[in-house]
């Protein structure tokens, strides 16, 4: 795979209470392209951060209806993935620009 499509495919890290409350089992969450597969996210967490990965487990969000003074819209939909690692592999995110 090459790096322009790793890049694309790995969104940002998704930070939530419950993401953080994952971490402390070993459990990062990213958001990632709706068009992107299980196979294609664990190889790109793999060559970007140099860690291994047990399984990643994936979650599509609906976009809610929002509304406005201007009227009614529809927020994006989104893909979470839950991404398991190996024991001894950790995702620092301090000093990554």
């Amino acid at each position: 795979m090459n790096k322009e499509k790793l890049l694309t495919l790995i969104q940002s890290p998704y930070i939530t209470e419950k993401s953080t409350a994952a971490g402390e089992l070993n459990q990062m969450v990213f958001k990632v392209a709706l068009t992107a597969n299980k196979l294609e996210i664990k190889k790109a967490v793999e060559q970007l951060f140099n860690v291994k990965v047990e399984r990643v487990t994936t979650a599509t969000q609906k976009g809610k209806l929002k509304r406005n003074k201007f009227g009614i819209y529809k927020r994006s939909d989104f893909k979470k993935a839950f991404v398991s690692l190996k024991e001894g592999s950790e995702i620092q995110f301090e000093g990554i620009n």
